[in-house]
């Protein structure tokens, strides 16, 4: 199993509408469960810590393989392109157990 943990730090523009944002990127990202391949498990949260990164992806896939090929999946690319435009920083980790 495959883990994947995204955080975004929201662009000044969108931290003003950071709740609505992130209920908006939970039923984007949760549309993709069934459409992608391997892809197991995936919410988003607001982190209510404070710091500089503000909205949370965690997936779980199947395989390394699965991982690689929601990378790539349409409908994952076409959320990529909302979040690049409401985010400004961008953290990633990945890992297998």
């Amino acid at each position: 199993m495959v883990k994947h943990i995204v955080m975004w730090t929201l662009n000044e523009e969108a931290k003003k509408d950071a709740e609505k944002i992130t209920v908006d990127l939970q039923k984007r990202f949760k549309s993709l469960l069934g459409v992608v391949d391997g892809l197991k498990a995936i919410e988003v949260g607001k982190n209510y810590n404070g710091g500089k990164l503000d909205i949370v992806l965690f997936c779980e896939f199947d395989t390394k393989e699965a991982q690689e090929k929601y990378q790539t999946h349409p409908a994952h690319l076409a959320i990529k392109e909302v979040v690049h435009k409401l985010t400004c920083g961008r953290e990633c980790v990945d890992y297998e157990i």
